[in-house]
């Protein structure tokens, strides 16, 4: 055994022929995919690129609704707020009005009921003492 080997040199010269041959096709290939992997990128760059800008646009959509969202319930807490103001009020000048009826009714209840006390007192020949403010209302 030695270091030394033989090749057949037809065979070697065509071996390297061939990879001359391949190596033209190989390089185009190679730059082929360089170019494409760089127009890749470039698309993938785009297409980030248009992401963010669309989450920013969502963004700024969801702050304006949910600030528009904010002022429309603040506007609905006033008038709810209004609106009980009115109803207390309402319910204030009810009471008074009825309080104003249930008096007059009872003076002149208690009117009627004086008269009535002073028929039975005839009826019976008893004597009850006229109300001076009765005659006048009478």
């Amino acid at each position: 055994m030695s270091s030394s080997c033989v090749v057949n040199r037809v065979e070697l010269l065509g071996l390297v022929d061939d990879i001359r041959a391949l190596i033209p096709d190989a390089v185009d290939q190679a730059r082929r995919v360089l170019a494409e992997r760089a127009e890749v990128v470039q698309q993938g760059r785009a297409e980030a690129e248009r992401l963010v800008a669309r989450a920013h646009s969502e963004q700024d959509r969801l702050v304006d609704s949910s600030a528009v969202w904010q002022r429309a319930q603040a506007e609905a807490d006033r008038l709810i707020a209004e609106a009980q103001q009115e109803a207390d009020a309402m319910r204030l000048e009810t009471e008074d009005y009825v309080d104003a009826k249930l008096a007059a009714f009872e003076s002149m209840l208690a009117t009627t009921l004086t008269s009535v006390q002073r028929g039975r007192s005839r009826l019976t020949g008893v004597s009850v003492p006229v109300d001076p403010d009765e005659g006048a209302s009478s």
